[in-house]
């Protein structure tokens, strides 16, 4: 078969990258060494339009262990001889077009990044996209995606504590699927992925190899159409059970000091891990694909090379252990098979029926070696001007209030998620999750310890759409501010950077601005980065979705019992507004819901003001001044107190400041604000902690036994309302369930 660049070009190379090939091999590749170049250096893997603005986030901290890119995920110091393990990862294409695989194997990948540094999964969380809610393709895409994330989650036997979604007409065709797993591992036993010692067998373990998502990282780097089912490698397919063998005998083989290093096989399968791991030592391998353990036969080299199986991993074991290695594997039952061994020129070469099928210089394929680096054109949105010619004074301020408040607490992104959360398993394997009472952030404890992980997904992608720079820093506040609401310090961050297509221009400015707030935010915050994933290419017909930086932030709780909820704890507490209201309705769920309003600046927000707030709440927890904390986001003031209530169907008395529009205080989203409940009897020394601190605070009520009453008239009993906010979703996706 002759190469060509059209060739090159039909596996989703350009023409001057197929030229860079041939100029570092010195000779035109053949097919099965094209295509291994055509998944390495496609965007999913080589981040080849994202490394240059990566480079630059914030990556080192004094509670990082290791920095961002060194391994498969961050790893954190939490004390005691403890580390966490986070990462958080996109699997959108496939999701699109196989939701309940796509989903599931997402799933799988996430927690086997975790795993493959030695640690232990303990809790998943998810960050979900989806179209209009009424629509019934939407209602197809999130009854697969919720039954794949809960069947794998629950068979694996990790529990799912968290997450956040949306309903945004954008998401349509491309929803967003974007997995987090955390873990914890002991000082001493944690594995690097990488490959070194001539002679040192490699190994193959866990599923046989098949053709399932063959070129899925190409796939990954494409934008989605109408027709993609037409051109999807055949989705993966997971096996949670396998996996749980999987982590069981991995976990049991490192404290035995045979392992020199280990990694996952997820996207681009043996080509990525073997020169990613040969690379991270300056070391290559010879590796005989004849080996491989198969589920299909006479599959060809550069098939075996890309399947992206599931449940795979590659072990480089010391010389003369492979028979401890085996009787581990064999003891779970696991297909364990060596495929070759390590050398020392930093080649890779794969053999099959004793022909050399594909001759490749390790250092070439991956990121920060050979693979290319772009630096793309922005220029600022056009719509932009459309955002700043919005006037809040053409929204008229609604006679009805509570009719307004009725609409708002059944906006499926505002209202309860219980239709989703019920299909996990949030106590299942270890039963670490502390779910005695709601909070901002979800708490997982650690076992053997005192030590509670406060976890959160986070990011509002209107307010990103609007604002890129000052959206993306509101993501990582309110992620840091989920946390400290919770009763944890932040410890650090993990980011799904979820856009469109880089060759846009302006899809590219919204990517280098969420970048520059982020990095802004988190030096504030003390967050580094510790990895994450890019996700480019998610587009509609009629253009990308909206940029969606997810943030997946870990914190601590040195002592677990110091968590603080958000649920209000008896009639006669006195409620707080902490931090300034403001005449803001920007970017609400308020004016784009009901509205109809598409362009509006971010809601108000100011660092230093947040970073402030922050501190001042932080030490209203340690000092035990309140019962409860809330921070406000979606929905406003209104949807906080409700929440609030919910738990314990408590109700509240308030009163509007009337310094401010009422629809801007009840419904407006400007940031930097919590609502608390304290105690009469404290009343006094939070005011004096606020006023010492220089916090902006107004009392606006008081817990009442059930019924919500605003400005002295009754809106009802709270269990009214709090119906209507756990069957909103419910209600739409009633005709899905019968069909499943």
């Amino acid at each position: 078969m002759e190469i060509t660049v059209e060739t090159a070009e039909k596996l989703g190379l350009r023409p001057e990258e197929f030229e860079m090939i041939k100029k570092i091999l010195g000779r035109t590749p053949n097919f099965t060494e094209l295509s291994a170049y055509s998944v390495m250096w496609s965007e999913h893997c080589s981040y080849k339009n994202s490394i240059k603005w990566l480079k630059t986030l914030p990556r080192e901290g004094a509670k990082l262990l290791v920095k961002a890119g060194e391994e498969n995920a961050g790893l954190a110091d939490i004390g005691d001889g403890w580390g966490v393990v986070f990462k958080i990862e996109s699997h959108n294409h496939p999701s699109a077009i196989e939701p309940f695989q796509g989903a599931a194997t997402g799933v799988g990948g996430i927690h086997r990044d975790i795993f493959t540094m030695g640690a232990r999964p303990i809790a998943a969380l998810n960050s979900l996209r989806f179209g209009n809610i009424g629509e019934e393709k939407t209602q197809h895409l999130l009854n697969g995606v919720v039954h794949g994330i809960g069947h794998y989650g629950n068979c694996f036997g990790v529990p799912t504590v968290g997450g956040e979604i949306y309903f945004e007409d954008c998401y349509h065709t491309n929803p967003l699927v974007n997995a987090m797993s955390v873990g914890v591992v002991k000082a001493g036993q944690t594995v690097s992925a990488t490959a070194e010692g001539e002679g040192n067998p490699v190994f193959i373990v866990g599923s046989a190899t098949g053709k399932d998502g063959m070129g899925g990282a190409a796939f990954a780097s494409a934008d989605i159409t109408a027709s993609s089912v037409e051109d999807l490698p055949a989705v993966q397919v997971g096996d949670p059970f396998q996996e749980k063998k999987l982590l069981e005998a991995c976990l049991e083989l490192i404290p035995t000091g045979a392992l020199v290093g280990m990694q996952d096989m997820g996207a681009a399968g043996i080509i990525c891990s073997t020169a990613e791991t040969s690379a991270k030592g300056g070391v290559g391998m010879r590796i005989n694909l004849d080996n491989v353990p198969t589920r299909q036969s006479g599959m060809k080299a550069w098939e075996l090379l890309l399947s992206e199986s599931q449940e795979r991993m590659l072990l480089i074991v010391k010389k003369g252990r492979e028979e401890e290695v085996l009787t581990i594997f064999d003891k779970w039952d696991l297909p364990c098979s060596q495929i070759g061994e390590v050398t020392t020129d930093g080649m890779l070469r794969f053999y099959m029926h004793d022909q050399l099928e594909a001759e490749l210089p390790a250092e070439s394929l991956v990121l920060g070696g050979g693979a290319p680096v772009y630096e793309r054109e922005y220029r600022e949105p056009a719509y932009f001007s459309k955002v700043k010619a919005f006037d809040a004074a053409t929204i008229p301020v609604p006679a009805d209030l509570k009719a307004v408040a009725e609409k708002i607490i059944t906006i499926p992104n505002i209202a309860s998620k219980r239709w989703i959360y019920t299909q996990y398993d949030s106590m299942v394997g270890t039963g670490n999750t502390s779910t005695n009472a709601p909070s901002d952030a979800q708490i997982v404890k650690v076992k053997g310890t005192t030590k509670g992980l406060a976890v959160t997904t986070d990011c509002n992608s209107r307010y990103v759409f609007a604002d890129p720079f000052v959206g993306c820093m509101i993501a990582v506040s309110e992620a840091a501010r989920n946390i400290v609401c919770s009763g944890g310090t932040p410890l650090g961050v993990t980011n799904c950077l979820n856009f469109g297509n880089p060759y846009d221009p302006e899809v590219y400015y919204q990517f280098v601005y969420a970048i520059k707030g982020m990095s802004k935010a988190c030096i504030k915050f003390d967050t580094p980065v510790t990895g994450g994933n890019v996700s480019f290419y998610n587009q509609n017909p009629e253009g990308a979705v909206y940029p969606t930086p997810t943030i997946g932030m870990v914190g601590l709780l040195d002592d677990i019992s110091d968590k603080m909820t958000l649920d209000f704890k008896q009639p006669g507490d006195l409620i707080f507004l902490v931090g300034q209201s403001r005449n803001d309705i920007n970017s609400s769920e308020y004016i784009h819901k009901l509205h109809g309003v598409e362009y509006s600046p971010a809601p108000y927000f100011d660092l230093e003001e947040e970073y402030r707030l922050q501190q001042a709440v932080s030490g209203l927890i340690k000092n035990n001044l309140i019962q409860s904390a809330h921070d406000i986001s979606e929905g406003g003031l209104f949807v906080t107190l409700c929440e609030s209530g919910f738990n314990r169907e408590l109700g509240y008395d308030v009163q509007t400041n009337n310094t401010f529009r009422r629809d801007a205080f009840w419904f407006g989203e400007a940031q930097s604000r919590v609502v608390v409940s304290v105690s009469k009897t404290q009343t006094p020394a939070l005011e004096e902690k606020l006023k010492a601190a220089g916090i902006p605070f107004e009392k606006i009520g008081v817990v009442t036994e059930n019924e919500i009453v605003v400005d002295g008239k009754s809106w009802g009993e709270i269990e009214v309302w709090k119906d209507k906010y756990d069957t909103a979703i419910e209600k739409y996706m009633q005709y899905e369930d019968q069909a499943v």
